[in-house]
């Protein structure tokens, strides 16, 4: 009886680590690639001079007429005068 107790956990015990294995094999653990990229939005990525940065906001519409561009530190200023005569300042990364 204890031979057959003995046979039937080592058995068991076999089979539990057997199925531990293939399914390490199966499911391996997820890549972290993705959380390299997590810091950095979309905006950051697609930077621009000031120039280009005018001219987005310009193309955005609702413009009439841009008052004033400028940069200060990552980020450009520009405020401009807009078709129902108010004043805005859209801010757009800097490279």
């Amino acid at each position: 009886m204890r031979i057959a107790t003995r046979l039937l956990t080592a058995a068991l015990a076999a089979a539990l680590l057997a199925s531990a294995a293939v399914e390490a094999r199966v499911a391996p653990p997820a890549p972290a690639i993705a959380t390299e990229f997590a810091p950095y939005s979309a905006a950051q990525r697609r930077c621009m001079s000031l120039s280009q940065a005018v001219d987005s906001v310009r193309r955005r519409g609702n413009v009439e007429r841009v008052i004033s561009a400028e940069t200060r530190g990552d980020t450009h200023h520009i405020k401009v005068l807009t078709k129902d005569g108010k004043v805005r300042t859209h801010r757009v990364p800097a490279c």
